[in-house]
């Protein structure tokens, strides 16, 4: 059994004897790799994923019944670019 203790740790970066707290990512959308708007450029980079592999499930996504077009307009609005 456990003694219900919350242990929570920041990730630091270690140079020298200093410590100092990484930054955290965020989702910008790309002005480097982008196509039309850089969504799918900026969500690879968030993700630590290849580019071309998003797009590319994006254009296969879009083969499904959904709202794919609306979801990237939305993200296109909703996410800053860089």
């Amino acid at each position: 059994m456990g003694h219900g203790t919350d242990v929570r740790c920041a990730r630091t970066r270690h140079s020298g004897d200093m410590t100092t707290p990484t930054t955290t990512r965020q989702l910008r959308r790309s002005t480097t790799d982008k196509w039309f708007a850089g969504v799918c450029g900026g969500l690879a980079e968030y993700l630590g994923w290849n580019a071309t592999l998003v797009r590319l499930l994006f254009i296969l996504s879009c083969l499904l019944p959904g709202p794919q077009f609306i979801l990237y307009i939305a993200l296109w609005i909703i996410i800053p670019k860089r």
